[in-house]
């Protein structure tokens, strides 16, 4: 009995697991190489008879399934039709994926037993295929690329010798195995960073060891770390940047200032919110002789401390961008930088990198100059204070103490006002889409609790700034990127943004049109029209928020790059970021660049730059993504407060799975499960965008108004769980 078990063990250890996988990712790892069978025996690790055996009836069947070509008697290699694509794995919720691949018209499905240890965001190669009995096709990922990353944010849950990590990113489905020897002093139940430092053929998960301990689940500073941690935004500077910005000479030597067009006996002022602190943009207004307008717009001349290569360079160049999280602000440069020696506050005299434009009264530019200079700002406005002085006139208290300074300034904020709003009629009567989303804030208290949910609205003293950034944006991306000839093109830092998707377009016109709304989708100008016609409609009503979410994710995302192919959400041919170097990198390449061609210099080769486009394209993405975790964060907080209170809301998605409904009031967003619907059984209706009431037949469709309360708050995993109490 003992003998015949021992057998059966043996027989079943013969089969070489995994050996599709196995064979495909030696071949597409050598896609020009011819292997035999002996050859790919000696790759796997095998040497019996039966072993070598199985591996030439899987040659025979992938050659049959067209995966591989013989290309001589017995010897194999790749097969490659065109059916393999390479491109970045989007990975669902519900542990299945996507292929995203510029060679694709559309997103190719992968369910989750074809990613073969692939993890979100990951570049890889993917076997196309047609399923069974089906015209519809879906891939196999067949070799990963390169890993998106290796570090993840997760909470250690502790077995007698070992842990698991279970991970707090959704997309993340798989947990990591935590061998005793690499918990590092961890225990159960903390949130901690583990590395995925390997994953072995025939293991179910990867193997990790924990690399920081954050802190206790729910605590407010560990929630904040972790955000921080899962997108590898750092939160402090090394010792020696720190060092080398506080060295730096702070000084203005009149020798620097006879460099540059002194600009500081003109009228110049700031706009920026109550908190800010890096005030890294200044206008200034004159009337000239000619009853033309001198309007100047300064740039924090940031690429005059920061010196390339630097270690302080380096690490602006590694971070690319600030982060803006709710409670603080995590930032591209050093404190004594950013909020000091380049902030363009009131009373100081600043260096700077200028665009100034002669303009007419109907905001025609009839001449510029770009250049170094040094300004003094005058004064420093709140966009509060900005709007009551465009909303009333001249501050009547400065005409009361006689504050003649003060009057001028008022009077040259009117004056650009008038010019800003001309400049935003023309845009937009040129197809640009104005999307004036409204963005959460919270009231905090001392301890970082929110007390207090609040809108931030884009009024006239902030499309007042918005529009004459837009115009040094665009006239520098003009200056450098309109040429005569091919000959004459230079290599230079675009901000660009594609067309949107006509199948993401068609898709949001089916949603809109269960509210009554509609896009014409015949040709680009209809497309813009009609996009700001829909978020001008929606002001006001309950859907305004879901629709206008919408509307942005059927768009493109806007990028860095060298090849300029414009930017269709602005309607502008050639647009850059010239205006914001101390919270962005790219514009500090574009402020390199563009004193480099001021001087005369030769255009140097694109690829550099282009490599440094893409990194700085994706941390703008990391910073998006921690920003938009944080903001979920603090409303799950907030609704921890309310658990009792009866909220309206609106249906904001639809799922086989439940509803996702938006509270009007404060546009924090959950989930009603469909488990949780005791009124009757419910059915997705994917045509309809509504779950279906069996027997009732009621219907809770997008776009519905529904009244919620709090069921459950997640602060970990950053969810909320409703109960329907109301439904139309």
């Amino acid at each position: 009995m003992t003998k015949k078990k021992i057998n059966i063990f043996k027989k079943k250890e013969s089969i070489i697991k995994d050996l599709t996988k196995q064979l495909l990712s030696i071949f597409s790892k050598n896609p020009t190489q011819e292997f035999n069978y002996k050859q790919l025996a000696a790759k796997i690790g095998v040497t019996d008879a039966a072993s070598k055996n199985q591996i030439l009836q899987k040659l025979e069947e992938l050659k049959g399934k067209k995966r591989i070509d013989e290309t001589s008697r017995g010897k194999y290699k790749i097969h490659l039709a065109n059916n393999y694509f390479v491109g970045t794995l989007d990975v669902t919720s519900n542990g299945n994926a996507y292929l995203v691949c510029d060679e694709l018209e559309k997103d190719l499905f992968i369910p989750n037993n074809n990613l073969n240890k692939a993890l979100n965001l990951d570049v890889v190669k993917v076997f196309e295929y047609k399923r069974k009995g089906s015209k519809k096709t879906e891939g196999e990922v067949v070799e990963i690329i390169k890993r998106y990353k290796t570090e993840f944010v997760g909470v250690l849950q502790m077995n007698n010798n070992f842990g698991f990590v279970i991970p707090d990113d959704p997309k993340m489905y798989t947990d990591l195995f935590i061998p005793k020897k690499d918990l590092n002093n961890a225990v159960d139940g903390d949130k901690v960073v583990a590395e995925l430092l390997e994953w072995p053929q025939n293991s179910k998960n990867p193997f990790g060891k924990i690399t920081k301990v954050i802190g206790k689940p729910g605590h407010h500073e560990t929630e904040i770390h972790s955000i921080l941690y899962e997108y590898s935004l750092p939160y402090e500077f090394p010792y020696e940047v720190e060092k080398e910005a506080n060295d730096l000479s702070v000084e203005i030597s009149n020798q620097e200032i006879s460099k540059r067009r002194d600009l500081r006996s003109t009228t110049t002022f700031t706009i920026d919110p109550a908190d800010a602190k890096d005030f890294d943009d200044a206008l200034s207004f004159r009337i000239i002789e000619n009853g033309n307008y001198e309007v100047g717009i300064h740039i924090a001349d940031v690429t005059h401390y920061l010196t390339e290569n630097s270690v302080l360079d380096q690490e602006a160049y590694k971070r690319a961008t600030s982060v803006y999280l709710v409670d603080r602000v995590i930032p591209m440069l050093p404190e004594i930088l950013s909020n000091n020696v380049c902030s363009l506050r009131p009373n100081e005299d600043k260096l700077t990198f200028s665009a100034v434009f002669e303009m007419d009264h109907n905001a025609n530019i009839v001449n510029q100059w770009f250049g170094k200079t040094v300004i003094h700002s005058d004064k420093r406005f709140t966009y509060d204070q900005a709007q009551q002085i465009i909303e009333h006139g001249v501050d009547l208290t400065c005409v009361k103490n006689n504050e003649k300074k003060s009057i001028e300034i008022s009077e040259a904020l009117l004056a650009l006002d008038k010019l800003a709003k001309i400049l935003r009629n023309k845009r937009i009567s040129k197809g640009a889409i104005t999307f004036d989303k409204i963005e959460v804030k919270f009231h905090l208290d001392q301890d970082a609790n929110p007390t207090g949910v609040y809108f931030k609205e884009s009024k006239d003293a902030n499309k007042l700034i918005e529009e004459f950034m837009l115009l040094a944006n665009k006239r520098v991306a003009e200056f450098i990127g309109k040429t005569d000839s091919k000959a004459d093109e230079k290599t230079f830092v675009y901000r660009i943004h594609d067309e949107p998707n006509i199948d993401k377009l068609l898709s949001l016109n089916g949603l809109i049109q269960k509210f009554g709304y509609k896009i014409n989708v015949k040709n680009k100008q209809t497309i813009s029209a009609s996009l700001n016609d829909l978020l001008k409609n929606v002001q006001g009503k309950a859907e305004e928020n879901m629709v206008e979410t919408l509307a942005i994710r059927s768009m493109s995302k806007a990028i860095y790059s060298t090849d300029n192919i414009g930017h269709y959400g602005l309607s502008f041919p050639y647009y850059s970021h010239f205006t914001s170097p101390i919270r962005r990198y790219p514009d500090v390449m574009v402020h390199r660049l563009l004193f480099h061609y001021l001087n005369g210099g030769k255009s140097p080769k694109p690829f550099k730059y282009e490599e440094m486009c893409e990194h700085c394209s994706d941390r703008e993405m990391m910073a998006s993504s921690a920003e938009r975790d944080s903001i979920k964060y603090m409303q799950v907080k907030y609704m921890q407060q309310h658990q009792d209170q009866l909220f309206d809301a609106v249906i904001s998605g639809v799922t086989e799975w439940g509803i996702y409904v938006e509270i009007i009031e404060n546009k924090c967003e959950g989930m009603v499960r469909i488990k949780d619907l005791k009124d009757d059984f419910y059915i997705f209706d994917e045509k309809q965008y509504a779950l279906v009431g069996q027997s009732n037949k009621n219907l809770l469709q997008l776009g519905a108004k529904v009244k919620v309360k709090v069921k459950k708050v997640d602060l970990e995993k950053k969810h909320l769980d409703f109960n329907l109490i109301k439904h139309s």
